[in-house]
């Protein structure tokens, strides 16, 4: 059996590129020290701070400890992949039978494009050409016997002896030369570090090393992911199956309409996107799916994109993404830096998509009543995306910043900067909340037996023992009769925020009410009925 020649297709630093090809990387450079952090270790860093010393697998601390200009932002996956299927796309329109690694690293056969361009070297040159046309000159192509030799290809330098580099960003390793290609290689690159971890300690460095042992005796002893990382160094992978396993070809679901004129005014934009509303979902449809997150995207006539995306409870119909289209014509149409005559160009692009059949009702469906939902509907179409809404709770410390209003339609779980509610909220309160709270806490005074102030004093303590409680210009007669300690909640000290201690107190009727003192003063904040 013959090894099959691959070709790899690889974007070095693609977390950096994707994160700089995104709408909110304004201002940021591929020449700047910068590092994306996941979990307080550094993903991905761009050349300019692993010259400072910055490393992959770093520490986020000691990353900045090493170059103090390095500039940290959140590793986001899912940027990378929507980032990487464009340049996917146009991978399949030059070579078709296109294998995903993951987002920066393609695969696939090497036959069928060398055939098509006269040989392995100018099919690397062609696809080194589309990388020039996506702004992609940092691409490294390697081509080699299998996945696992085109990729380490890829990776090395020009200089290595069983490497030819015919153009800047182009290895190729000739065929029958991928074993002393890998035999000065290190272990680390064929396995997970745990296992070249136990390999070192054995006294085993290198893939030659590795190669030199009988496959059988490191299946008996490493198991199923010592056999993989054996052949790999043998470079005996690619006759063991196909390697490239080429993805199913994807179908464009995302809809777009471009406009001669430019259109002013959100109800024209509605009106005119209804037909591209129906085809969005038909597409959808016909796929079974259906779409619980979706993002629009205007562009006006001087180029300016407003984008944003919109979460369903349920999923999207037809009527619902032209409403999406409406509200957000309308908001952008109100922001002051917006210029331009109007859009000329409408993009819907299915961001969640699902199953037709997990959102089929079941016998006892929990979802809103349909006449509710279609009337509540026409009156949010008729009054703006915030007019009609329900209330939810969220995360928070005090009780009147954990209510929270949520238009309707609208997924509670979409709704951006929406605070965790299972905290940790330091100073929350733990207990039963109470049924009703006040919007504006009324002024409270808790008086002592001699009818004076009770206050709390530095050691978070009662200055004296509650009496008599009085809210507003209400006295209330019965006595207080049991009361809590008195805790702190303190939050945004940066800031100058003092503190503020919350009470709960119990007349001698039963009732019960929750008081914060703040400022040398007590306020109520809910009542316990």
């Amino acid at each position: 059996m013959t090894a099959e020649r691959t070709l790899v297709f690889w974007v070095p630093d693609w977390p950096v590129h994707a994160l700089l090809r995104d709408d909110g990387a304004d201002g940021l450079t591929i020449e700047a020290p910068l590092a994306l952090i996941a979990n307080r270790i550094v993903i991905a860093c761009t050349e300019a701070a692993r010259q400072e010393g910055v490393r992959t697998g770093l520490r986020e601390r000691e990353a900045q400890t090493r170059c103090p200009e390095l500039a940290v932002y959140p590793h986001r996956p899912e940027t990378d992949e929507r980032r990487f299927a464009p340049i996917v796309a146009r991978l399949e329109q030059l070579v078709p039978g296109v294998e995903v690694v993951r987002p920066g690293l393609c695969a696939m056969r090497a036959r069928g494009p060398a055939r098509y361009y006269g040989g392995e070297e100018p099919a690397g040159s062609a696809l080194l050409g589309l990388a020039a046309e996506l702004g992609l000159p940092e691409i490294r192509i390697g081509i080699a016997d299998g996945r696992f030799t085109a990729e380490q290809a890829a990776r090395s330098a020009p200089s290595d002896p069983e490497v030819s580099a015919p153009s800047e960003g182009l290895r190729i390793v000739a065929a029958g030369a991928s074993a002393a290609f890998l035999s000065p290689l290190p272990v680390t690159r064929a396995m997970e570090p745990a296992l070249a971890e136990t390999m070192q300690g054995l006294g085993i460095r290198t893939l030659g090393a590795l190669a030199a042992l009988p496959e059988e005796s490191v299946r008996q002893r490493f198991g199923p992911q010592g056999l993989t990382a054996h052949r790999r160094a043998t470079a005996a992978g690619a006759l063991h199956g196909a390697e490239v396993r080429p993805r199913a070809p994807v179908r464009e679901l995302a809809v777009e309409l471009e406009f001669d004129a430019p259109v002013d005014t959100a109800e024209q934009l509605a009106f005119a996107c209804s037909t591209l509303a129906e085809r969005f979902i038909s597409g959808l449809i016909e796929e079974r799916l259906v779409c619980t997150a979706l993002r629009v995207e205007l562009t006006d006539d001087v180029g300016s994109r407003h984008e944003r995306e919109w979460a369903h409870p349920r999923h999207f119909t037809a009527v619902d993404t032209l409403g999406r289209i409406r509200w957000q014509a309308a908001s952008a149409a109100r922001e002051t830096e917006r210029g331009g005559a109007g859009v000329v160009r409408v993009r819907i692009v299915p961001v969640h998509t699902d199953r037709v059949a997990a959102h089929e009702p079941g016998l006892w469906s929990t979802e809103p009543d349909e006449r509710v939902h279609h009337h509540l509907s026409r009156a949010q179409s008729r009054l703006g995306h915030t007019g009609v809404g329900t209330m939810t709770l969220t995360g928070g410390r005090m009780l009147s910043d954990r209510q929270q209003f949520v238009p309707w339609s609208t997924a509670r779980s979409g709704q951006r900067g929406r605070r965790a509610a299972s905290g940790p909220w330091p100073g929350a309160l733990a207990g039963p909340a109470p049924s009703r709270v006040f919007p504006r806490p009324p002024q409270a005074a808790l008086l002592d037996t001699a009818g004076e102030i009770v206050g709390v004093d530095a050691d978070d303590l009662l200055t004296a023992q509650p009496a008599h409680l009085r809210v507003g210009d209400t006295t209330f007669a019965p006595t207080v009769t049991a009361w809590s300690q008195p805790w702190a909640v303190r939050e945004r000290w940066w800031e100058g925020v003092s503190e503020r201690f919350r009470l709960q107190v119990q007349l001698a009727d039963g009732d019960a009410w929750l008081l914060v003192f703040h400022g040398g003063a007590w306020v109520a904040e809910g009542r316990y009925d």
